[in-house]
């Protein structure tokens, strides 16, 4: 594996790059349409269940048929993938945007319109902070799912590592082919963890003391 890195280091970061941009790009645009749905749910709580409901089912469907059926829609390359990346992303940051809002204290709200804030001025200054140790905990876990979901997008063409895991497994008994795979798998995992670290030291730059764990 060690020799099949060296013939091509620019590439294998160029790639690695690809991958970590596709992810944390499709996580931002996910987060942004999670945390929208959760206000709207907290303003509408009839919606909770249908939101628990579509989180679960969205989680059943195969991320190979959910590729497939974008193909006819929109080809092959970046833009499927970033699709699919950003649809599995949005359900785990929205099941704990949903439960983070409704876990803020009624008291704490009632008190903050007693100061005179306004509905938004509410949810920017109080709300939002005291609910976001638990959505940081749903983005660190679709950011995790998310790399997996973006090596599968190669199926498509998606940029990233991917290429290199399916390369090995096509090309199986050939040379190269388990160090074409092994480079992508590890390449994935490390990534992985390096941003699951940064989020780690996010958590710890905006979560405020008071309700620091």
């Amino acid at each position: 594996m060690w020799e099949f890195i060296k013939k091509q280091p620019e590439q294998l970061l160029y790639n690695s790059y690809q991958h970590a941009s596709l992810v944390i790009q499709a996580v931002i645009i996910a987060t942004v349409i999670a945390v929208a749905l959760a206000i709207l749910i907290l303003r509408v709580p009839r919606l909770t269940g249908i939101a628990n409901a579509v989180s679960a089912i969205g989680l059943t469907i195969p991320s190979f048929a959910l590729l497939g059926l974008l193909i006819p829609l929109i080809g092959i390359g970046w833009q499927p993938a970033l699709v699919a990346v950003v649809f599995y992303a949005v359900l785990p940051i929205l099941r704990n945007a949903v439960v983070g809002l409704q876990g803020v204290e009624p008291v704490l709200v009632e008190s903050a319109r007693g100061m005179g804030m306004n509905p938004i001025r509410t949810l920017l200054r109080v709300e939002l902070p005291l609910a976001w140790p638990v959505i940081l905990a749903g983005i660190r876990i679709s950011m995790q799912m998310s790399f997996g979901i973006a090596a599968i997008a190669a199926y498509v063409l998606g940029p990233g590592l991917g290429t290199y895991i399916f390369g090995g497994l096509s090309n199986i008994g050939g040379a190269g082919a388990t160090a074409s795979a092994l480079t992508g798998t590890i390449g994935v995992v490390i990534i992985a963890l390096i941003v699951d670290g940064l989020l780690v030291l996010l958590a710890r730059a905006t979560t405020s003391r008071g309700i620091r764990v």
